[in-house]
Formats: C-alpha cells, structure tokens, sequence
C-alpha cells in the first residue's frame, strides 16, 4: 500500500528540482522527459538505508516509475544493470556522481528506454 506517491506535486521540472533544496546534502537533476514519453509527476523524499536519497516520480500510461537517486560511493559508471523482483523492474547504473535505481512494473523493454532517457545529456534539468 502506498501512503503518498509525492511530496510536490508537478510536471514542472523548475518546481520539483527547487523542491528538493535544503532538504539533501546534493542537488539532484530532475529531467524533462515528456518528449520521450515519461510525464513528471512530482517528486518525494525518501529514505534508503537511514540515508535520505531523491525520488523523482514519472509516469507513461497509468505506470509509475519511481527514480532514486543518490550520492555514489564510487566515481565509476557503466551500463545499468536490470533485475526483477516480485513483479517490479528495477535498473541501477552510476553516473555524474549519482548512484540510481529505477523501479516500476513498467515492462523492462519501456523501462530501459526510460533509463536511457535520464542518461541521455540533453534530458538534465536545466539549472
């Protein structure tokens, strides 16, 4: 059962973004992807292992994706990497400093066109 899906609520890219200062020790990008077919729906904090992490929530249909994002322990970033788990895809990669992880019950071919989208550099918010 969810109890919020977002804490701000917004398809705006320059209110989500702006959300999420003060209340991180980093300023974590917010990518407009509703070109590629992922529409913002807002955003929450979340906590990951006593951590406080970024979750960006984006949506294509009646799917939603959740986007964690954190700082990364290690500088190194490569090709995500895709497991399956109790019917939720979830995709993690590093990269620009951040660890991710992509979650949804989106199918997996949809949710790797979406984790393209946020690798691809022309989809970082603007500052």
């Amino acid at each position: 059962m969810v109890d919020h899906l977002t804490d701000v609520t917004s398809s705006d890219s320059h209110t989500v973004k702006p959300w999420f200062e003060g209340k991180l020790d980093f300023s974590p990008p917010v990518p407009e992807l509703s070109m590629q077919g992922f529409r913002l729906a807002g955003g929450r904090l979340e906590f990951l292992g006593k951590r406080p992490v970024a979750a960006p929530v984006y949506q294509r249909r009646e799917h939603v994706i959740n986007l964690f994002m954190s700082p990364a322990q290690s500088a190194t970033s490569g090709d995500a990497t895709m497991v399956t788990r109790h019917g939720y895809h979830l995709a993690h990669w590093r990269g620009s400093g951040l660890s991710y992880w992509a979650v949804s019950n989106l199918n997996q071919a949809e949710l790797q066109e979406f984790v393209r989208a946020v690798r691809q550099p022309t989809s970082a918010s603007p500052s």
